[in-house]
């Protein structure tokens, strides 16, 4: 059964929001999560909707979907969508289990998560997540709270700065980076992106083939900004003890950072507890893990990365529910 159709502004504004991003591995996402028509899944981030609508086409009139974003923008489109099975939340995908209790649900049939951010939020100047465009430097996913890249860039220690910069962004010369931006604020505060840009230009000694020189620094400003790996690091756990017997884990990464984090989690909970082998525990005594891998790490086909070049660094793991009496 399709969703109900919106009234005519409403589809406008959705028509508006396809137009500007295109969600990434959409089929194989979708397919991964084995959707029941009566079943309960979970966006986890929402987006611009893409996942959802894909979700919402494959439900029945019983089936219910939640969605969460922290983008207030993202949150103004899911609001503007009419359908009754379908409920749209402003929250970080950290408070997940809150937010799927609040609905009065204590489980369900799969959990979607699309890290990262959003080409609508690099394309808008506003944002201050890209340097394409000169604009405020900001970089919060939600705008309604939090410290801005600027705040954050014009009182940190240079040793925070370059820590920040190394470990999120894998920058080699991030100690060059902190240095340049300490040296510049005490000349004028940084509060643009397109400054921010040339200070860390001038500091990175030598660049990859076709990338600008401020990205790595740009991505691992925003990483910290939004805490985007300690979200991750909290919401799989949550998102693993809502899933019923046999609900499936689908997770698209964009980065080897956030893919590692997920790589690992989902492996350990195939796994279950490890413990040395000269530790005298019977088997019945360490704890099995919740999840069980399904198939392979998935990319976008040659023809999704030609079409939309976000796709080309996309992978998608996938983990399915398994019986574990201490999680009941």
């Amino acid at each position: 059964m399709s969703a109900p159709q919106a009234s005519s502004p409403d589809r406008e504004q959705e028509c508006n929001a396809r137009a500007t991003h295109v969600a990434v591995l959409l089929e194989e996402a979708v397919a991964a999560l084995k959707i029941r028509e009566d079943g309960v899944y979970v966006d986890a981030t929402f987006g611009r909707g893409g996942h959802t609508r894909a979700i919402l086409e494959r439900l029945g009139p019983r089936g219910r979907l939640i969605a969460l974003d922290r983008d207030l923008t993202a949150v103004a489109v899911g609001r503007a969508m009419s359908d009754a099975r379908f409920q749209m939340v402003h929250a970080p995908f950290s408070d997940l289990a809150a937010v799927v209790r609040a609905t009065g649900l204590t489980q369900v049939d799969g959990v979607l998560f699309d890290l990262g951010v959003s080409s609508p939020q690099l394309d808008e100047a506003e944002r201050g997540f890209s340097f394409r465009f000169d604009a405020p430097l900001d970089m919060r996913m939600d705008t309604s709270r939090g410290m801005t890249a600027a705040e954050w860039l014009n009182q940190a220690p240079v040793e925070e700065i370059a820590k920040v910069v190394r470990d999120y962004g894998e920058e080699r010369f991030a100690k060059a980076v902190a240095r340049a931006i300490v040296q510049a604020r005490t000349i004028a505060p940084l509060t643009s992106t397109r400054g921010l840009a040339v200070v860390v230009a001038g500091a990175v000694r030598s660049r990859e083939r076709g990338q600008d020189p401020a990205t790595r620094t740009f991505q691992a400003v925003r990483i910290f900004i939004n805490r985007e790996l300690e979200e991750i690091e909290q919401a799989l756990p949550q998102a693993a003890t809502l899933l019923k017997t046999g609900g499936r884990l689908v997770v698209i990464s964009f980065h080897s950072l956030e893919d590692r984090m997920v790589k690992h989690y989902m492996r350990q909970e195939s796994q279950g507890e490890q413990v040395p082998l000269e530790i005298p525990l019977l088997a019945s005594e360490l704890r099995g893990g919740c999840l069980a891998l399904v198939g392979r790490a998935t990319r976008a086909s040659y023809l999704e990365a030609s079409a939309n070049p976000r796709a080309r660094s996309a992978t998608m793991r996938v983990a399915e529910r398994t019986e574990v009496p201490w999680l009941s």
